[in-house]
């Protein structure tokens, strides 16, 4: 094959039509625009949005207060409770909590809440923690350790 035998495949180059060149061709007169009105006008077509003068969509539905942030956190959360189904001394990661399907993201980290009670002493690793799990926590005898 020569650069001078490619061609494009089948089907792939449209014929270009030749408007307002008779009645014969089947594009004559109007080339294919109809009579009068908008569209048959240079410069035609509406805006987008535009409903022929009804009030568009986007003027009669109300806005919505606020904003979504686009930097927002969102943590994978575990209340202390759900951590006695660990052994005693057990250090509690992240990655045990995904392993175990405690937890089925990380997301941006994790966050240990102060529901339920602990009875035994664990080692907790988590991004964050509610005051109410450190104390948790800490008075059944484990410790909490925060992950940069």
């Amino acid at each position: 094959m020569k650069l001078s035998e490619l061609y494009p495949p089948e089907g792939a180059v449209k014929e270009r039509i030749r408007v307002g060149r008779g009645h014969g061709s089947g594009k004559g007169k109007t080339s294919g625009r109809g009579i009068k009105g908008q569209g048959s006008r240079s410069g035609d077509g509406v805006m987008p949005g535009f409903e022929g003068g009804q009030t568009p969509l986007q003027r009669r539905l109300p806005r919505l207060p606020g904003f979504k942030n686009r930097f927002k956190k969102v943590y994978a959360i575990v209340n202390v409770g759900q951590l006695n189904i660990f052994e005693e001394g057990t250090v509690v990661s992240p990655e045990l909590l995904l392993e175990r399907g405690i937890i089925k993201e990380l997301y941006d980290g994790l966050k240990v809440l102060g529901d339920g009670t602990l009875e035994k002493p664990l080692t907790v690793r988590a991004h964050k923690f509610s005051e109410q799990a450190k104390e948790k926590i800490i008075s059944a005898g484990g410790t909490v350790e925060v992950i940069a």
